[in-house]
């Protein structure tokens, strides 16, 4: 049985990264992908831990060796995911977790028609300039530029399946764990794993 692939995205500043880690704290099954981006290194960012970080010329020489799974530029740096990071887990049955945006989540999808997407709101554009200022990461003239694609990036929001609005950092990991929990209960999911289990009682019900 093939593993199932999530798709969670969320504007900058929206804490789509927070919310994972808690989930995945909490949810063993899930295995996520680590990404890949051209851009430098954020204080406090580690390599192999937050982000693979590779120089553009690096990045562009994977996209022509058909390294990525999917990639796209966000905020003027390349981000992607390499295909060895998917494919191989989705086959051994694991479930992958990809933090990505709209873009990458489009070319997701048409690889993986039954990828699970989930897309996280801020509770206001008012919440979102704060955060981003609260982690005193960013320039000014970065923080205006995420600002202003954060509208753009939102307006894709209907494209996912299911939308976590995320007001109360708690309530936001547990609806996001919800839906990871609800997804193992799909029916086509189930029979494979219960496949014994069904046999047997229907043989039952049958005598």
């Amino acid at each position: 049985m093939s593993g199932t692939l999530f798709i969670v995205a969320a504007p900058s500043g929206a804490g789509k990264s927070s919310i994972v880690n808690a989930v995945l704290a909490r949810d063993p099954r899930i295995a996520l992908s680590i990404s890949f981006t051209s851009r430098p290194p954020r204080p406090g960012e580690r390599d192999a831990e937050h982000y693979h970080f590779v120089s553009a010329e690096a990045f562009k020489a994977m996209v022509r060796a058909g390294d990525f799974f999917e990639h796209a530029r966000v905020h003027g740096d390349w981000k992607g995911t390499a295909r060895q990071s998917v494919e191989p887990q989705l086959a051994d049955g694991k479930d992958v977790l990809l933090e990505i945006d709209w873009q990458g989540a489009r070319q997701v999808r048409e690889k993986v028609a039954d990828t699970i997407s989930v897309f996280i709101l801020p509770p206001s554009r008012q919440a979102l300039e704060q955060r981003m200022r609260k982690r005193g990461q960013d320039s000014e003239e970065v923080i205006a530029r995420r600002l202003a694609a954060a509208r753009e990036e939102m307006s894709h929001h209907d494209e996912f399946d299911y939308l976590i609005v995320n007001e109360d950092f708690e309530t936001a990991v547990e609806d996001m764990c919800a839906i990871f929990r609800a997804s193992r209960l799909r029916r086509d999911d189930q029979r494979q794993h219960h496949a014994a289990l069904l046999a047997a009682l229907l043989e039952e019900t049958a005598e």
